[in-house]
């Protein structure tokens, strides 16, 4: 049988590193494609080429060869960059994905994945801590988060353009809150789950972490080996429109630190800075469709993939000698 060769841009990010060790395991040839090689682990990407995908030249590049496309590769980050980089993430993120589109049209892949985002979804509908959960029809009549979530929401467009108009097998999976281990946890690109983890780490037991906004704020978390899984489900699966990938257990961001904060034994105070940007008031996925599709779900809990994030980031700053002495004395 023939091996498959599978091209994963954005192989130096987050999800991107995980996914590419998914299908290796699992027998595929990869490309891993980054401007920047993975920061935390070495890749076992059988082939891993730096390449800047904002130019097409080096779009053809990286799909040269290439049967199926996953397509993770973006400028984004957490709530405090997306905030405040929106025309940076529209023209480098749009950029990226025309000339991906077009260069694996016209190097023949058969399969494309377009890595979309819950952000796709309306803010009228997510003005409520308490939010009823988003269903993929729900996009439209469209009112995307401004910057980042437009053009996530345009490329599904065109996404669905190239299969129609030149056959092109396009899957688009809108992820909702990703997390885990080998993801950024610092510098202003970090999600909330990392966030969290880094401060609960830093602090002294008894001591104050600053959380953004009141902490009312409510989001569902889905944990990078289930992200993973459920990407190459869709990729193997004949469903063609956007589909949600997270999970539908709502929690507030109080409610998020409390669960650090045990998983690190720690007794915390918090402080709630409301001018710091916090998204949304509620956002949660509704999974009804996922089940219906792929006859599955994410099934790590919260609980389980915080406590595996938080060690893992305690583990790099016990590393970078950041840690209080008085947090990391006795342990292993």
């Amino acid at each position: 049988m023939t091996q498959v060769r599978v091209l994963v841009t954005g192989a130096g990010g987050f999800i991107g590193h995980h996914l590419t060790s998914y299908l290796v395991e699992r027998g595929y040839w990869v490309r891993g494609v980054d401007l920047k090689q993975p920061e935390y682990a070495a890749t076992n990407a059988h082939e891993f080429l730096q390449l800047d995908l904002r130019r097409w030249e080096n779009t053809l590049r990286a799909t040269e060869g290439i049967d199926e496309v996953y397509n993770l590769a973006a400028n984004m980050g957490g709530i405090g960059f997306i905030e405040s980089h929106k025309a940076e993430i529209m023209h480098d993120s749009a950029l990226i994905n025309l000339h991906m589109l077009e260069a694996a049209r016209a190097n023949g892949a058969a399969r494309f994945l377009f890595s979309s985002s819950a952000c796709v979804y309306p803010g009228y509908l997510q003005d409520s801590p308490d939010v009823t959960p988003l269903k993929e029809e729900d996009a439209y009549p469209a009112d995307a988060e401004d910057g980042y979530g437009w053009e996530k929401l345009f490329m599904e467009r065109q996404c669905r353009h190239y299969r129609e108009d030149y056959g092109l097998q396009t899957r688009i999976v809108r992820f909702h809150n990703v997390y885990g281990e080998l993801g950024t946890y610092d510098g202003g690109r970090e999600k909330s789950p990392a966030a969290i983890c880094r401060k609960v780490a830093l602090a002294e037991p008894g001591g104050t972490i600053e959380i953004w906004g009141d902490g009312q704020q409510t989001r569902s978390y889905c944990y990078i080996a289930d992200c993973v899984e459920g990407i190459h489900r869709l990729m193997r699966s004949d469903y063609v429109d956007p589909l949600n990938l997270g999970t539908d257990r709502l929690v507030t961001i109080n409610e998020l630190v409390d669960i650090v904060a045990k998983i690190a034994g720690k007794q915390l105070h918090r402080t709630h800075d409301l001018s710091k940007p916090q998204g949304v008031r509620g956002r949660n996925s509704d999974n009804t469709r996922l089940r219906e599709v792929l006859k599955w779900e994410p099934a790590t809990s919260l609980e389980k993939g915080l406590s595996r994030t938080y060690r893992w980031i305690e583990g790099e700053l016990q590393k970078a000698g950041r840690l209080p002495q008085l947090v990391t004395a006795g342990r292993a």
